[in-house]
Formats: structure tokens, sequence, C-alpha cells
């Protein structure tokens, strides 16, 4: 691929992700504010204006190095983390839970319904592809998010749901979590795991991978 191509796919799976990265940081604020926490909405988080989700690293340079290095086969990124006050929630270990399931299954209920629109309106051309991909990348970002290893969502559920001193030590994992994801990345785990259940997530929703 040229360089003007690799430019041109960089940005068009950028601007897919922003969509899926924002729906996902929107649900989590709209979940906390609703269960009694309005921090997200103070800090102006509470928005699906994608600027305000944008995090210099993770959501700019991590992508373009990712796709760059694979050479455009493959992109992902974060948003920056909407802000969560433990102490403003009504139930704050059950809360949990539901706020760190908010932002997966946004991504879900996103990809089913774009699934729905390629069943019911089969779009060839450009825009089915963008579709799809769009599609793919929201059943990906759920599902990566799943993952209980912190600081992704998986681990807040996970703390949500085990005893105290059990979910303490899961928290404690936050200082290397990063660094254990990407260890992961980089021993090819995720590959022979993630990939072939987002394809099967996706052939369920009755589309094509």
């Amino acid at each position: 691929m040229s360089l003007l191509g690799l430019i041109i796919a960089f940005a068009v799976s950028f601007l897919l992700l922003l969509v899926a990265m924002t729906v996902h940081e929107f649900a989590h604020g709209w979940v906390a504010y609703k269960l009694g926490d309005s921090t997200a909405r103070l800090s102006g988080r509470l928005t699906l204006n994608p600027l305000a989700h944008i995090d210099p690293f993770w959501t700019l340079l991590l992508p373009l190095v990712l796709f760059l290095s694979s050479s455009g086969s493959f992109v992902f990124g974060a948003a920056k983390p909407v802000p969560v006050n433990y102490w403003s929630l009504k139930n704050p270990k059950q809360d949990m839970i539901w706020i760190g399931l908010a932002g997966p299954l946004a991504n879900f209920i996103l990809a089913f319904l774009i699934a729905l629109i390629l069943r019911l309106l089969p779009l060839a051309g450009m825009t089915g592809y963008l579709l799809f991909q769009l599609l793919t990348i929201n059943v990906v970002l759920a599902v990566f998010n799943l993952i209980p290893i912190p600081p992704l969502d998986g681990s807040k559920i996970l703390i949500g749901i085990l005893p105290e001193q059990l979910s303490q030590g899961v928290a404690g994992l936050e200082r290397y979590g990063f660094i254990i994801l990407f260890l992961f990345i980089w021993m090819g785990v995720f590959d022979r795991l993630l990939w072939p259940l987002v394809g099967s997530l996706i052939r369920m929703m009755g589309v094509g991978f």
C-alpha cells in the first residue's frame, strides 16, 4: 500500500474507531449519572462530542503506531476514561458493575443496529464496507474491554462481583495492567482468542466476517 493509501486508510479507520469510543465513554458517563454521580457531566464528558474524549497517547498516538507497524492491517486505541466518583454512587460496589458494563453494552447495541441495517438494506460499495468496519470495531472494542484486567471494564465488573478482599487484589493489579495487556498482544494471545470470538459474534448477528 502506498503512503497516501496508508494515510487515507488510517483516517477512515481512526474516524470509525472514534465513533465507537465516543459511544462507549458516553455510556459509562450516562449510567454513572443515572446512578448518582455527576462527575462526568460536570467535567464535560457526558457528551457525544468526540473531542471531549480524546487522549493524546491512547486515542491519537497508539492507533497511529499500531496501524503503521502492522502495515495498515490493525488499528486500536482508547479514549480518555470517564471520571467516576465511587463515593457519589448510591450503591458503589454494585453500581460499578453497571457502569463497567455500560460501555461494552453500548458498543454491542450499536453493532447490532448496524447489522440490522446491513441485513434489511444490503448495501454494496463503500457505504456497506464502512458500516461493516464500524460494526467490527464496535464488537472488538466491546470484547476487548470485557477482559478482566485493570483498567479495562471487565476488571470493574469483576471487582464488583468478588468479595472485598479479592476485589482489592484485582484492583491492585491496575499499575501493571497495561504491561500485562501489551505482553498478551505481543505474545499473540488476543490473535488466538479475541479474533475468533469477534468473528463468531459477528456471524451470530447475521452478517459475514
